[in-house]
């Protein structure tokens, strides 16, 4: 029979272990640390780091890893990936903190980010470095890649905005298309077709708190500042481009980006 009382699971039982004893061997943090070293982080933002003797900063590595983590593991926030970290030894382990270590809070860990990594090239530099280790260590397989897009919503107020009038955008290849199709007419004795119509302007919002973004309605979707994204892949999911340009680019004029 069980005793009524709840038992105390060994709770409050001492242990000596190292932090890379409570890590599985086969852990797939482990094999990313194995592959690569993100050392090369240092350098690239080694001006944005000052030298007095204010407040110590987050270690810029730990400052990339941490998204990482919420991109590996489907955390669908910030806010909830520090909270996993807390109690995460594998976590903690990829990171560099130990058992005592006070993980850093969610807004903390997002002015760092931004002081260190506002800068555009960085963030292409970082991806860029990572992307050809993964390569070099043979784990991508370029023979087959997918492309495929989706929309982010920006941080951006709704209702604040300015509009413009602008022309449309011809799409991609668009008068490539046209000159072939006018010269496969021609050689099969056919008359040119008419010159297709110039679009003209369009009236177009522009966010105030996120000028870069464009507003974006499809299908039922609700009208918001948006980001179109679009990335490619290779068989195994490893990202090998990306581009994200405003919500209302239209797919086919942002793939030139992306294929460049």
């Amino acid at each position: 029979m069980f005793h009524k009382e709840k038992p105390d699971y060994n709770r409050h039982q001492y242990g000596f272990y190292t932090l890379d004893q409570l890590v599985p061997e086969d852990h797939f943090l482990r094999k990313i640390e194995t592959v690569i070293d993100f050392d090369f982080i240092y350098d690239l933002v080694e001006e944005t780091y000052s030298c007095d003797n204010g407040r110590p900063s987050l270690d810029p590595v730990m400052l990339i890893k941490i998204p990482l983590i919420q991109c590996f593991y489907g955390i669908r926030s910030m806010r909830q990936t520090i909270k996993e970290i807390e109690v995460n030894n594998a976590y903690r382990w990829f990171l560099g903190l130990t058992l005592d270590d006070k993980v850093p809070h969610f807004t903390t860990y997002g002015k760092n980010y931004s002081r260190r990594f506002q800068d555009k090239q960085v963030i292409s530099e970082i991806f860029n470095q990572v992307l050809n280790q993964a390569l070099v260590a043979g784990l991508i397989d370029p023979n087959e890649i997918f492309v495929d897009g989706t929309h982010v919503k920006a941080a951006a107020n709704n209702h604040k905005y300015r509009t413009e009038m602008v022309k449309q955008q011809a799409k991609f290849m668009s008068d490539q298309l046209e000159l072939e199709i006018d010269l496969d007419r021609k050689k099969h004795a056919k008359k040119s077709l008419k010159p297709a119509t110039k679009s003209e302007a369009k009236e177009k919002k522009i966010s105030t708190t996120d000028p870069e973004s464009g507003w974006f309605h499809k299908g039922e979707h609700k009208e918001v500042f948006a980001y179109n994204v679009q990335v490619a892949c290779d068989k195994h999911g490893w990202a090998l481009a990306y581009s994200a340009e405003a919500g209302n680019v239209h797919d086919s004029q942002a793939f030139p980006a992306l294929f460049a």
